[in-house]
C-alpha cells in the first residue's frame, strides 16, 4: 500500500476526486441556498400553503432553471404562472 501511494498515479488520481468532491460540494451548498430564497420567497408571496409547489421545485437540481424560479417570485401572480416557468425550462 505505501508503494501506491507514492505512485503519481495514485497522488493525480486522489487529487481529482478531491476537485471533483470540492466542485460537487460547492453546487449542492449553491443548490441549497437557492432553494432556501425560494422558499422564503414562496411563503412571503403566496402563504404557508404552498408547501406542496416547493415540494415539486426541491426535485429540480439544474442551478440555472432555479436561479430563473426564484427570480420569477417577484413577477409570477399565481402558482400555476410560476408552475409554468420550471416546466417549461425542464
Amino acid at each position: 500500500m505505501a508503494v501506491l501511494k507514492q505512485s503519481p498515479w495514485y497522488k493525480q488520481i486522489l487529487q481529482e476526486g478531491e476537485q471533483r468532491g470540492e466542485q460537487r460540494g460547492i453546487k449542492i451548498g449553491e443548490q441549497r441556498g437557492i432553494l432556501s430564497g425560494i422558499e422564503l420567497g414562496l411563503e412571503l408571496k403566496f402563504g404557508l400553503s404552498e408547501k406542496e409547489i416547493f415540494s415539486e421545485i426541491n426535485t429540480i437540481e439544474n442551478i440555472q432553471v432555479l436561479e430563473t424560479i426564484l427570480a420569477s417570485i417577484k413577477t409570477v401572480e399565481t402558482i400555476e404562472e410560476l408552475r409554468q416557468v420550471y416546466q417549461s425550462d425542464s
